[in-house]
Formats: structure tokens, sequence, C-alpha cells
């Protein structure tokens, strides 16, 4: 069990399958990169298309976006470099599909979302709630209070006023973390649903939410130790036993910087071949298909893109 804020966005799964795609394909301790592959690429017609790509254009591509990474044109790729590129990709593709969604989202095409064309696409409904009015069913009291804060979200991001958002404000909507305006938005977001006694802080204790050891047990279950691990070493970071704003903000946005740092010493521990602690053309075209399964490449997906192969990025 996992802990933490409700993704702001249909949007962040792009974002958090990256993070957790390694470990799911992992089978102790075994990479399958066929899983890899068709979990990022989107499934076996994506992976097929991969798989058409002739070895000598896969090869031509895969150097055009080794050049692209190597941001001081020095001839190697350095952690920093492999990061950036790595964050670059995670949020290029966020907001491919924010632009996707927009179409989809915007029944009528006249440029914006509005409200109950939202409700429409999500719920084939418009749905309206009495904000002040609770539910007596649970389930369905819950549903209400997440389509409020979906509501709350949707009017925060809505900058111009007009009834709909245009698509600018529908990716601040869906991906509120990419966006600064949206910032405090998410803050105080979070704040309304962990900080129980209204402190302005989270504390451990409402950090873990509803949990309560079971009386019989003599230790807490291994998740919760988990849980307890990440508050205390990834998130408090002074160490005074609560989480303010900013450390909370760290727990509720994915920290993509982390996962691409993460990535770019896999990829430099595993490739390096002559320890220097940078990749050379040579080494990565050595091990090629380490490179193309790895969110360096966005596992293969970017070969298919223009706009990380083409000259001109």
């Amino acid at each position: 069990m996992r802990l933490g804020l409700r993704p702001a966005a249909m949007g962040l799964l792009l974002l958090l399958l990256c993070a957790t795609a390694s470990s799911a394909g992992d089978s102790q301790g075994e990479h399958r990169t066929d899983y890899d592959r068709e979990a990022l690429l989107g499934g076996q017609e994506e992976v097929d298309e991969y798989v058409k790509l002739t070895p000598e254009e896969q090869h031509k591509r895969l150097k055009s976006i080794i050049k692209k990474i190597d941001l001081d044109s020095d001839g190697f790729l350095t952690e920093s470099e492999l990061s950036s590129w790595i964050q670059m990709s995670f949020k290029h593709y966020a907001m491919q599909e924010a632009k996707q969604q927009f179409v989809e989202y915007d029944k009528n095409s006249d440029g914006s979302v509005s409200w109950d064309e939202y409700n429409i696409q999500m719920y084939d409904r418009v749905i309206d709630f009495d904000e002040n009015t609770a539910l007596d069913d649970a389930e369905e009291e819950s549903f209400r209070q997440l389509h409020l804060k979906d509501k709350k979200r949707f009017e925060k991001a809505n900058q111009d006023l007009d009834p709909g958002l245009n698509l600018e404000e529908f990716i601040a909507f869906e991906h509120p973390e990419e966006v600064d305006y949206m910032t405090e938005f998410v803050i105080q977001e979070a704040l309304e649903e962990h900080d129980k006694n209204g402190d302005g802080f989270v504390s451990l204790e409402e950090f873990l939410g509803d949990y309560r050891r079971d009386p019989a047990a003599n230790e807490d279950p291994e998740w919760i130790l988990v849980e307890k691990d990440r508050f205390l070493n990834d998130y408090d970071k002074d160490t005074d036993g609560r989480l303010d704003p900013q450390e909370l903000l760290s727990w509720v946005v994915p920290n993509n910087q982390g996962i691409a740092q993460e990535e770019a010493l896999h990829l430099i521990d595993e490739m390096d071949l002559n320890s220097d602690r940078k990749l050379s053309e040579a080494e990565i075209l050595e091990n090629q298909d380490l490179f193309l399964t790895s969110e360096a490449t966005d596992y293969g997906r970017q070969l298919h893109d223009e706009y990380f192969y083409h000259d001109e990025l």
C-alpha cells in the first residue's frame, strides 16, 4: 500500500509509470526488457512499430539523440546531461498527452474546455454536487469530495476567467506540478487532506493517515516501516518531525528529478567501460539494447518521435 495525495490529474499517470515500470518488470532481480518496452511504448502495436526500424535506421536515430543529449558537445554524456534529458522527456510526453486530451475534451471544438465538457468526457454526464451537503453513502460522499476538488482545481487553473480553459490553462489543470501559479494550490489541497489539526504542517501520524497498529501485533507491518522511513529520510529535510509546505510539496508531486538522476547513474554504472564516469558514443552503441530499454530514450519511443531524433530539437 502506498500513501500519498491522490494524483492531481489523470495525466500524472505517465510520469508515475516511468518511476514504477522498472520495479514492476523486475522479477526477483531479473530485468525484463520485453515488459519494459510494451509497458512504456504503450502496447504491442507500438512495440511492433519499434521493431520495424532497420538496424541502420535505429543506429542513425540513436546517434542523433546522443548528439542532442551532449549539451557541451564534448563527445561524452555526463550524469547531469543524461538526467536533464530524461526530465525533459518526461515533461514533453506529459504535455503531448495533455494536448491530445484537450482535443478529446473540447466537444464543440471552440478552443476551450468547459466544466460541463470535462464532466461529459469523464463521466458521460454533467455532475453538480452541493458543496455544503454531505451524502449519507460513504462511497458517494468520497466521490463528491473528489469531484469538488477537481472543480476547485479547474477554477484555479482558469486565469482569464472565461467560461472554459484554453490549452495552457488545461495543461495547468492536468499538470499543476508543471505550472508555477498552481504550486500554492497544490500545497493547500494537500494540507486540506492531510493536516487534520490545522497547524499548517503534516505530522508523521497525519502522514500515515488512518493507520493504527493492531493491538495483537508486536510490530508495524513492512509497508508502514517503509512509509515511516520515507517520511524521516526523504521528506522531513529539517528533521523537526513534521512536513512544512515545501517539504509537503516534495511528497505530493512526483519527484521526476530523482527518478532521472537514478536512471542516469544506473546507465553510467552499466555502460561505462573505462570507468571515467561518463559515456562515449562508442560505449552507448556497444550497449545499444540497454540504452534503448531505458528512460534515456523512453524505452525506444524517442526513435519514433522527430522531436527527439530530428536535427533541430
